[in-house]
């Protein structure tokens, strides 16, 4: 069986392959590829989206095989029209954005994904996000280990953060991340509650607005939708308490930042964390730079070793079923 590893510099080549040789015990010929990202940003390859490398490098790279693993190669109609014997793409990623999974379909091909990869990692840097927020700890890093200022002035009472502890903590989204979130906080002594309206009691909050209304710190985890764009946006904003804190390690479209930066420069919120962003990277003259209380980090949430060697061992055990003619385990497109 010929299996072409198509890994990057996050989840390596040689992760693919090694966990193809665990799971098959060398009875597949693997070929590697290592494709740019995120050395170099991921884009549109012809129809499919947040792919790395070009159409021709992967025919090239798909001479006769049956699977490919992957987490940023395109898989596009032309690829799949100049790949005749593959049965299998595995995407070991929450979703295969960088596969035409309807042109799969047609040509027979199966398309899997690796969920719930990064959801502790994602989970923990969110809490990470939160205290660095709260406590003000990147600002006073940067005053000590920048400008050689001890900060007595942080140890004022208006300058010190919020605890954890004892503190409403609002969750919109109660999946794979936001549940690992509820359970890391509950060790912290938060009030925790959580709004899903995909849950069967909506996560216990009665409504979003609720939810706002009484909750200090407020963190997203909602999959973004074509319907909850700007979820979050001026009015709800407004509904939280004052000197609250929002943290978004979800999908930057889910928050109006133009909404966020206004109550920033109100003063109605304390501060707020942000992994994710409408634009990727944020343009240069974004407001968000430079916005007092605001803690920016580049989409890292959910990368750790761990999820790498985790979704490379996800994807090859899909390989690794397909060898056996076993069913597939997190397929989009069985029939």
């Amino acid at each position: 069986m010929r299996v072409l590893a198509a890994g990057d510099r996050f989840v390596l080549p040689e992760l693919l392959a090694g966990a193809l040789d665990a799971e098959l015990g060398g009875a597949a010929d693997v070929r590697r590829l290592e494709l740019p990202w995120p050395v170099v940003p991921f884009g549109p390859v012809a129809e499919v989206d947040e792919a790395s490398g070009d159409e021709d490098t992967m025919i090239d790279a798909l001479d006769g095989a049956e699977a490919c693993v992957t987490q940023m190669a395109p898989v596009t109609a032309k690829i799949l029209d100049n790949a005749p014997g593959l049965r299998l793409v595995a995407v070991a990623r929450g979703g295969p954005v960088n596969v035409d999974v309807a042109a799969a379909s047609e040509r027979g091909v199966r398309v899997c994904y690796a969920p719930g990869r990064n959801a502790t990692a994602t989970a923990e840097y969110t809490v990470g996000l939160m205290l660095a927020v709260l406590r003000r700890i990147p600002e006073t890093h940067a005053a000590l280990a920048g400008r050689r200022e001890w900060g007595g002035r942080y140890y004022t009472y208006e300058s010190t953060g919020l605890e954890l502890e004892g503190t409403p903590v609002g969750l919109v989204g109660g999946g794979a991340v936001g549940s690992r979130v509820a359970r890391i906080l509950a060790g912290f002594g938060a009030d925790v509650q959580v709004y899903d309206p995909y849950l069967p009691d909506g996560g216990g909050a009665a409504s979003l607005d609720d939810l706002l209304r009484r909750s200090r710190v407020v963190s997203l985890h909602a999959r973004l939708t074509a319907d909850n764009r700007a979820m979050i946006g001026a009015r709800e904003l407004a509904l939280m308490p004052p000197g609250s804190v929002l943290v978004n390690c979800a999908r930057g479209p889910l928050l109006d930042e133009d909404a966020l930066c206004d109550a920033l420069d109100s003063g109605h919120l304390l501060g707020a964390g942000l992994d994710t962003f409408a634009v990727e990277p944020p343009p240069a003259d974004s407001r968000l730079f430079g916005m007092p209380g605001v803690v920016m980090t580049p989409h890292l949430g959910g990368a750790s070793r761990a999820v790498a060697e985790k979704a490379a061992r996800i994807v090859a055990a899909e390989v690794g079923r397909l060898h056996r003619g076993e069913p597939l385990a997190h397929c989009l497109n069985p029939a």
